[in-house]
């Protein structure tokens, strides 16, 4: 059986002024190649500092190309809909020379509705945005001619077609991954549905597992990526009290957007948020009830909504390395 690779994700939310959370993004990626970690994954956001503080993912993902050697470098996600999908193709082309074939590049359609407007969009218009940019940059790295004989990508980049991700939180969403032959990426936590608030993640992620291999062709090798919140610290009460403002906070904003929140506490936020927090033994055991992860090819894990200082983010990177993810790859 062939060995799941290891995922450190960030969404470059450290409590700092911009340079200074990329710069301590970088030293974090950095720390995860030296302990063994196979890939970083970055996410994109516009405006919004508080949701994610990264507008321009692949500009990033280069300077961290110059300061790694070995660790592959992902998008999780670039929100296709607000892109020009050719510059986005030729920019992943370019990257993906520079960093000598060390990108994944994943794809999602965006969440945030008034991130569309300064783009000229509504949300309701990103599906059939995403599946036009999709098409557009999957021809472009084909080689195809665009609109005129004479142009084709430069530098060529035929091998991006084969590291597509695309993110979903359905069943439908998961069907048309497969379908393209692109790898699926399920996200730390989603939404229950209204008469079900506390179905376990993974009764929820499972059918699209089921869904999207059911529907990928024959011969294409499946990817299943589970990006998940794992907080490891030497001591499950230094964890509780790190993890304590982070999630608390989450909790407030999902009341003031109108969403159900049970409880008030660490504990009771830890169940709903889909955190795994503690030391390593408790995170393993958090983790052994999650039966996605037996079923997925990757496992990225990111601090938020925990929101750690910097140093222990280093310390959960070294203890997840050391002492998690031998049991679970």
């Amino acid at each position: 059986m062939t060995r799941k690779r290891l995922g450190f994700f960030t969404r470059l939310l450290d409590n700092a002024a911009p340079k200074a959370r990329y710069r301590l993004a970088t030293e974090q990626i950095r720390h995860a190649e030296r302990h063994g970690f196979d890939t970083a994954w970055i996410a994109q956001h516009h405006f919004h500092e508080h949701e994610g503080g990264l507008p321009s993912p692949l500009v990033f993902l280069a300077h961290v190309a110059a300061h790694t050697e070995r660790i592959r470098l992902g998008t999780a996600i670039i929100t296709l809909p607000l892109e020009n999908p050719l510059r986005v193709a030729e920019d992943a082309a370019v990257l993906d020379l520079l960093s000598d074939g060390r990108l994944e590049v994943g794809f999602g359609s965006g969440g945030t509705p008034t991130s569309f407007l300064p783009f000229g969009l509504t949300i309701n218009e990103r599906a059939a945005a995403f599946a036009d940019g999709l098409h557009l940059i999957q021809s472009a790295w084909r080689g195809d001619s665009l609109t005129h004989p004479d142009n084709h990508l430069y530098p060529p980049a035929p091998q991006l077609a084969e590291r597509v991700w695309i993110a979903t939180f359905s069943v439908e969403g998961a069907i048309r991954a497969a379908q393209g032959g692109h790898g699926l990426m399920l996200s730390r936590t989603q939404p229950r549905p209204a008469d079900e608030p506390f179905l376990p993640l993974d009764a929820i992620q499972n059918p699209m597992i089921d869904a999207y291999l059911a529907a990928l062709p024959s011969g294409v090798t499946p990817r299943i990526l589970a990006s998940r919140t794992a907080f490891v610290a030497d001591s499950v009460d230094y964890a509780l009290q790190v993890a304590t403002p982070g999630l608390t906070k989450q909790a407030q904003q999902h009341r003031a957007a109108g969403y159900r929140v049970n409880g008030d506490n660490v504990t009771d936020y830890i169940q709903q948020f889909d955190a795994h927090i503690g030391d390593a033994k408790t995170v393993l055991d958090s983790l052994g009830k999650d039966s996605v992860l037996a079923r997925a090819t990757d496992i990225s894990f990111q601090v938020h909504s925990v929101e750690p200082s910097h140093q222990d983010t280093l310390r959960s990177i070294e203890l997840i390395a050391g002492q998690i993810a031998p049991q679970i790859l």
